[in-house]
């Protein structure tokens, strides 16, 4: 269980909220959080690469020259892996990366990883309705006001996307906005510090506690 500050839209506390998520034990953690991390970046994956076999690649249909009495090595055609314009040897192949990992491990993990990252969490009052249009400047600086280094890598966690607040923050390349509902374990290990209002809070506390 973590108790977390609650802070207003100048920086000030507005009270204080409290996650309670069950996690992996300390002698699993490491190798459950690390197997959801790796799940994630597979199945990211195209997996569309693909090279040319020699039997695949244009020409070479004809043996270049006679096999014996030219002095030079023998050869059977200009496409061999050898050859400059040639096959490619064990080259990449279209292929499915797909990783599966139970549903109850991939909540855990999560669970784990998000409340390891505590200590660099700041909790905010739901704040959209002071961005009456799109603002980053009034961003950037509500961002110093919570204690937060604007240069830092920041995932900001609201209950649902708001076009307002995303155009505010698409032109700083170190925040990443996501909503509640799409957490997910590589974004949360990235992330320097994680910005997540008091709603988004109370959902993932809906969806992810038991």
């Amino acid at each position: 269980m973590v108790d977390c500050v609650i802070k207003d839209w100048q920086g000030g506390e507005a009270g204080t909220a409290t996650l309670d998520l069950r996690v992996a034990n300390e002698a699993n953690a490491p190798h459950i959080v690390h197997r959801a991390l790796v799940r994630q970046i597979n199945n990211g994956r195209q997996g569309t690469a693909s090279s040319k076999t020699r039997a695949e690649v244009r020409g070479g249909g004809r043996k270049p020259w006679r096999q014996k009495g030219t002095g030079r090595a023998r050869a059977g055609s200009i496409r061999s892996p050898l050859w400059r314009g040639g096959g490619v040897i064990f080259g990449p192949k279209p292929r499915d990366y797909t990783t599966k990992m139970n549903r109850k491990e991939r909540r855990l993990a999560l669970r784990t990883a998000f409340l390891s990252c505590a200590e660099d969490m700041v909790v905010v009052q739901d704040f959209v309705s002071e961005l009456t249009q799109p603002k980053t400047k009034e961003m950037l600086a509500a961002i110093d006001r919570w204690g937060v280094d604007s240069t830092a890598k920041i995932l900001l966690i609201t209950v649902e996307k708001n076009e307002t607040l995303h155009r505010s923050v698409r032109n700083v390349p170190t925040i990443k906005l996501i909503s509640a509902v799409t957490l997910n374990i590589y974004d949360i290990l990235y992330a320097d510090k994680i910005v997540v209002t008091a709603s988004a809070l109370e959902k993932i506390q809906e969806v992810y506690g038991e």
